[in-house]
């Protein structure tokens, strides 16, 4: 059995999730999440999760998205945070690469949903591009101990601090990718019992099908190099990050047998 811990199935046609999550559950995965972005999207998202037994959400602002939100929405996140359905926060964060919208504002909304995350007992998604360090000083400063550094494809400079803070690591189908070898020697370090897989979906396929619109069946081959990496067959690699998915999101429950 293998958990994607991050998807965004919101971004497939209404017509067309069906068949994502159908693809996911005929390929072993049997678990996904799918991630809040926007103020827009948040019924959507969590609607997405209440349809499906095995589906879950969580709500949050991407950094992205952060000039355009009014602040208001922090409340309805606190809000959504009491359906059975949402188990985390975000996804939130920084990014300095595009940055889309202004930096103060963006770490203004990204302590804003520590709080909201820390406040509700549940776990944190972040999101960080270009601001390992800055990422880093508002998590020790909001006190932030569980959560996940989401899609992780930068240097040890963000994975040691976050592990020291009590963080998981995810690992995308970036590590499949050719230019990628940083990552794959990080990757071989990080603790299993913090370690996390996920496609980032409709993003980032991995190789053999980098170019293809991604989707959570595609987890199997980063599932496959992330085990290789490690030393570890895909079974065991599948074992424990799916142990770890449903200790970090304690609210989640797992599926039947």
């Amino acid at each position: 059995m293998l958990v994607d811990s991050h998807c965004h199935i919101d971004f497939a046609e209404p017509d067309q999730r069906r068949g994502v999550i159908d693809r996911a559950r005929a390929a072993g995965v049997a678990t996904m999440l799918t991630i809040g972005t926007t103020a827009d999207e948040l019924d959507d998202v969590v609607g997405i999760a209440a349809s499906d037994l095995d589906v879950w959400a969580t709500v949050g602002i991407h950094p992205h998205e952060t000039e355009k939100t009014p602040d208001g929405v922090v409340q309805r996140l606190a809000q959504l945070t009491a359906h059975p359905k949402v188990v985390g926060i975000g996804e939130t964060g920084l990014d300095f690469h595009y940055d889309h919208s202004p930096r103060d504002r963006q770490a203004t909304m990204f302590r804003a949903q520590c709080r909201v995350a820390r406040e509700a007992g549940l776990p944190l998604i972040v999101h960080s591009r270009n601001a390992d360090a800055e990422t880093i000083a508002i998590l020790k400063e909001q006190g932030m101990t569980t959560g996940i550094i989401h899609c992780f494809s930068t240097t040890r400079a963000l994975s040691e601090p976050a592990l020291a803070l009590g963080f998981h690591i995810s690992i995308s189908g970036i590590v499949t990718f050719k230019n990628a070898d940083e990552l794959r020697s990080i990757v071989a370090e990080i603790p299993l019992d913090r370690l996390l897989i996920e496609t980032d979906a409709p993003y980032l396929a991995p190789v053999p099908l980098r170019g293809k619109t991604n989707e959570p069946a595609f987890i199997v081959h980063t599932a496959a190099k992330v085990a290789e990496l490690t030393g570890i067959s895909v079974d065991e690699l599948g074992r424990a990050t799916t142990d770890n998915f449903f200790r970090l999101f304690a609210k989640a429950k797992r599926p039947a047998a």
